[in-house]
């Protein structure tokens, strides 16, 4: 191939990009840039888009953004959107990072779940629930939680101490009789007894203190009342008000006093290795830490002030996961993001009143920010080690196994059946030794197995394997294909199979096989007959470990090794194989339960082609039975709502009608009757 006939350099390419520079305005608005393919990589927003969008492109600048260089070759294209004010532009940044994903935005990662506590004041017996998606239904919601252990501690608690009703609606409506809450006196039962709405609705108003954590008052209210039920000699209602105050004292001592302002907080940390950085965020209220909850950040090629900017953007422009009235007066940060008035502007008008983003120089909130950074150091090195020993797992196994690379991805393979009946194969996956549901399989085996457990393997690897062939052959002609059209060459489109490619079938590095030799080698035929000679597979097997039978060991076979592995418990290289192996045991046995359950639960009318649900259950409905089928006339058949000729010849076919012997031709008239065909 000639020189002329390459692809274009790629300062040919990025002419268009640098041919808009000059025409790009000095107002604020939001810049997006895109690839060759017309995917956008990276959303960015500017008080002036002529300034901050030249500044990629200057030879020498200031700018020291680890991404820069990688942008600035990649880039193919730029599109610009105007805003009136700062604040639109950070609104609508945040919307475009969701709509187009860009790859060098930052990926806003929980390690946790968020969970809410709901309570509907307008219901006639409110109760205290957890939710995940709070929704405008004017109920009011607490929280979001860090964890869901967190929540349904509190949760407990408050069902302890405060007596609220926790069965649903559709129980409480149901119900005749008293349950068991009110047996050990933690609900007075409103769904049977009559009791005083004003007292409910007192406990209700002392939970919703509660969770607000508005302390101070309720303890003054609890106190109150326990003396007024003491006066009145209603000592056991003073008790129950003291057993609340001690469950308050017990909360607020389980808070850090870190200030003595009254006003609520955020205080964000950020910890940082080269691309990875962890950010943690502290919850102060009223001067108390009521709530910590840390982000994991992967890939992160953005200046500090970015990371922290597209964080809030996340973060608090998601009304699912932070309502609005908890957003804080005021967020403390170790730098300010781009934009910090317009995001500030934009926090205040989703709550309602001035929100403010401060970076502290001295006195108490310098600490605080100095407390969010160790927490957000120590929550980045813990899951570093937890990686890191993960990591060290796989690279013994490794060795143990001499596979060729980790195995970051193991699937396992086990058949069950019932008496040579319902036979089913699974196979389950771990990513990094965790289940990884979405790609289990499940197979039904087609051929008459009669309880051969090795015939029945060898079809269901032979039919995962060939998937995976498929998305292996898939793969290479894409990279293939994109090879030859950098450079250059215009290939030939590929004869279509009519099917779409099986991309989600990729082949694991390693694959584990529930039995021992015999197994091992009904697997390696499988995958071999396939031309899979390079994947590594192993069985797995459970057997004596001494000719007396003295204790069960686990011991791997490895091909072409007459005699297996030991793995003792507890060791790092059974970790995995045995979560695999158990996990396969356990799926296979519920596929075949759920396979039997469908099978006995089948009638004998599905059996009859021809015949829909609605023509199938009409029968049933009105005969009554297969027996009352067997014995209708043709006349009563037809009959049913819905039966027409049609569907009484279907099934004529397979059930004889009465007086005609099996075999025969249903209904047929006598040979006298039929016209000759002769």
């Amino acid at each position: 191939m000639s020189d002329d006939a390459r692809a274009p350099e790629p300062e040919t390419e990025t002419d268009p990009v640098l041919a808009k520079l000059d025409t790009l305005p000095v107002k604020p608005g939001c810049y997006l840039f895109y690839d060759k393919t017309g995917a956008a990589i990276y959303v960015g927003k500017a008080k002036s888009l002529r300034s901050r969008v030249r500044s990629y492109f200057q030879e020498g600048g200031s700018d020291s953004r680890y991404f820069i260089p990688i942008l600035r070759k990649i880039v193919r294209d730029l599109e610009t959107v105007v805003t009136s004010t700062e604040k639109e532009a950070a609104v609508l940044e945040n919307e475009l990072i969701k709509k187009h994903k860009p790859r060098f935005n930052v990926k806003l990662r929980d390690d946790k779940d968020f969970l809410c506590l709901r309570i509907d004041t307008k219901s006639a017996w409110p109760r205290l629930e957890t939710v995940r998606r709070p929704s405008p239904d004017g109920a009011r919601y607490f929280g979001p939680f860090h964890s869901a252990t967190s929540a349904r501690r509190t949760l407990h608690l408050v069902n302890k101490h405060w007596k609220l009703r926790t069965c649903t609606d559709l129980d409480m409506a149901s119900r005749r009789r008293p349950c068991l809450q009110f047996q050990i006196k933690r609900c007075p039962a409103p769904c049977v007894y009559e009791i005083d709405r004003d007292e409910y609705a007192e406990q209700v108003r002392s939970v919703s203190l509660f969770l607000e954590g508005r302390h101070d008052e309720l303890t003054g209210e609890l106190e109150r009342r326990m003396k007024e039920a003491a006066r009145s000699m209603e000592f056991e209602r003073a008790a129950i008000y003291r057993d609340q105050l001690k469950a308050v004292e017990s909360a607020r001592e389980s808070q850090r006093v870190v200030s003595v302002k009254d006003v609520d907080q955020d205080v964000v940390g950020l910890y940082r290795e080269g691309s990875i950085a962890e950010v943690e965020l502290i919850k102060v209220r009223s001067g108390r830490v009521a709530d910590t909850v840390s982000f994991s950040l992967r890939g992160v090629e953005l200046p500090d002030e970015e990371i922290l900017g597209n964080f809030l953007a996340q973060y608090y422009g998601d009304e699912a996961e932070v309502p609005v009235d908890v957003i804080p007066d005021e967020i403390l940060l170790p730098v300010l993001p781009d934009g910090a008035e317009g995001v500030s502007e934009w926090l205040g008008d989703r709550r309602g009143r001035k929100v403010a983003l401060v970076v502290p120089q001295r006195g108490p909130r310098v600490e605080l920010l100095a407390m969010a950074r160790e927490n957000a150091e120590h929550a980045f090195k813990e899951k570093q080690r937890a990686s890191d020993d993960i990591e060290a797992r796989l690279d013994d196994l490794r060795e143990r196994l001499r596979l060729p690379s980790l195995p970051h991805h193991i699937e396992c393979c086990d058949i069950s059946h019932l008496g040579g009946g319902d036979t089913v194969g699974s196979i389950v996956a771990l990513k990094d030794g965790q289940p990884d549901r979405k790609h289990y399989r499940s197979f039904r085996v087609r051929t008459k197995t009669e309880g051969d457990d090795y015939l029945a393997m060898y079809e269901v690897l032979a039919r995962r394997f060939r998937r995976g062939k498929t998305a292996k052959e898939a793969k290479e002609a894409e990279v293939i294909a994109e090879e030859e059209a950098e450079a250059g060459v215009e290939a030939e489109a590929p004869p279509s199979s009519g099917k779409k490619a099986e991309t989600d079938w990729d082949l694991p590095d390693l694959f584990v096989v529930d039995g021992g030799r015999g197994q091992l080698g009904v697997a390696l035929s499988a995958a071999r007959d396939l031309g899979l000679h390079d994947l590594p597979i192993v069985g797995l097997a459970k057997e004596r470990e001494s000719v007396i039978g003295e204790k069960m060991v686990d011991r791997v076979y490895l091909p072409g090794q007459k005699n297996g592995i030991l793995l003792r418990p507890g060791s790092s290289s059974l970790f995995f194989l045995a979560r695999a192996r158990d996990e396969a045991h356990r799926f296979a046995n519920h596929i075949r339960e759920k396979l039997g359950k469908a099978r006995r639960l089948r009638s004998e009318i599905e059996d009859i082609p021809g015949l829909g649900d609605a023509v199938r259950k009409a029968l049933l409905r009105e005969l009554g039975s297969m027996a009352a089928l067997r014995a209708a006339t043709d006349a009563q058949i037809l009959a049913v709502t819905g039966v027409t000729k049609r569907h009484l010849t279907a099934i004529r076919k397979v059930i004889a009608g009465p007086g005609v012997e099996a075999g025969a031709e249903g209904n047929a008239p006598p040979p006298e009757e039929r016209k000759d065909e002769a």
